[in-house]
């Protein structure tokens, strides 16, 4: 007769079903889709240096918070996700304001917070309950 040892608990949050750089990508793919379509929308000109000057903040914001929070490496752990959201925007506006002399605006930091936010959680909604429909 022989014995198996049990299979670990998988950590909360967690899935083996995501390949590791799917949670990074998809995060700084909804990063960019932002500033595209807040840039478009201001007509804030077109240029390729431009878009940098608007994107590059929130994406350090984005790989500090993943890297700090984990949420990249849990991907269904909400905490970790609403911390990684919430130190996206932290920095992300600190940078741009501090950095290129932006004003803070309430009205940019609200539409910030919910844009990432609704794009945060709504890809990681969807693929959980893909992966969830594979398993079953």
């Amino acid at each position: 007769m022989t014995t198996s040892a049990p299979t670990p608990a998988p950590s909360p949050g967690r899935t083996r079903d995501l390949a590791v750089w799917i949670p990074p990508l998809l995060d700084l793919l909804a990063v960019t889709v932002f500033v595209l379509v807040g840039r478009r929308s201001h007509d804030e000109g077109e240029t390729f240096t431009a878009f940098l000057k608007t994107w590059w903040p929130f994406a350090a914001g984005l790989g500090l918070s993943g890297v700090l929070t984990g949420a990249w490496w849990y991907p269904f752990a909400w905490r970790r996700v609403t911390l990684m959201w919430v130190g996206t925007v932290v920095v992300g506006m600190i940078l741009r304001i501090s950095i290129h002399g932006r004003e803070l605006k309430p009205s940019f930091v609200i539409v910030t917070t919910i844009f990432l936010g609704a794009c945060f959680f709504g890809w990681r909604l969807v693929a959980r309950a893909v992966v969830r429909r594979r398993s079953t």
